[in-house]
C-alpha cells in the first residue's frame, strides 16, 4: 500500500487496542492477547505504548517499559501492508525520544535471531548485539538476540537521534 495519508505517532488510547491487536495477530506467531494491551495501558505505570496513525487508521505500534533506568522495547510492530515505509524508523525514533524524555539511560529488546530487517533497524538507532537467550520463542524455539544502545546521553546517540529526525523532517 502506497504512503497516502501523514502519519503521526501519538500516545496507544483504550480504542486502540483492537487495531493493535490485529497488527499483533498478522506480525507474530504468538500474538499478545488484546487483553494484555488493555491491562498495559490500565494499570501498568512503568509502561509507555504508541502507535503510528494514518489518518484514522493505526498502522503500527511500539510499546516500553521503564526498569529502573532502562527502557525496555516490549512490542513493535507494523501493519504488513505498510511496511518499507519508513513507519517503523518513525516509531522508534519516537521510543528512544520517549526513553529519553523519561529519564532512561539505555535500551534494550530482544529479537528474533533470524529477524535481519529489524536488526538492521536498530543497528541504523545504535543498538548492538549484546547477547543472545537461547530458545527464547516459545513457537519454535528460534534463539533471541539481546540488543542495548549505548548510553542515551552519549554524543553518538545524540547525533542519531538528530540524523533520524532531520531525516525524517526533510
Amino acid at each position: 500500500m502506497a504512503l497516502t495519508a501523514r502519519v503521526v505517532i501519538e500516545p496507544m488510547r483504550l480504542e486502540d487496542v483492537s487495531a493493535v491487536h490485529e497488527i499483533e495477530r498478522l506480525s507474530f506467531r504468538t500474538p499478545w492477547p488484546a487483553y494484555a494491551f488493555e491491562q498495559e495501558l490500565r494499570g501498568n505505570r512503568l509502561a509507555r505504548y504508541v502507535v503510528a496513525r494514518a489518518g484514522d487508521r493505526v498502522v503500527g505500534f511500539a510499546g516500553i517499559w521503564l526498569m529502573v533506568d532502562d527502557a525496555h522495547v516490549t512490542t513493535f510492530g507494523v501493519h504488513p501492508d505498510w511496511r518499507r515505509q519508513g513507519i517503523g524508523r518513525q516509531l522508534l525514533l519516537n521510543v528512544v525520544e520517549l526513553s529519553i524524555a523519561i529519564g532512561a539511560r539505555r535500551m534494550t529488546l530482544e529479537v528474533r535471531a533470524s529477524n535481519e530487517a529489524a536488526q538492521a533497524l536498530y543497528h541504523a538507532f545504535g543498538f548492538e548485539t549484546a547477547g543472545r537467550r537461547p530458545h527464547y520463542y516459545t513457537d519454535d524455539g528460534e534463539d533471541a538476540l539481546i540488543m542495548t544502545t549505548p548510553e542515551l546521553g552519549d554524543p553518538r546517540m545524540a547525533a542519531i537521534v538528530a540524523a533520524e529526525r532531520e531525516r525524517l523532517e526533510t
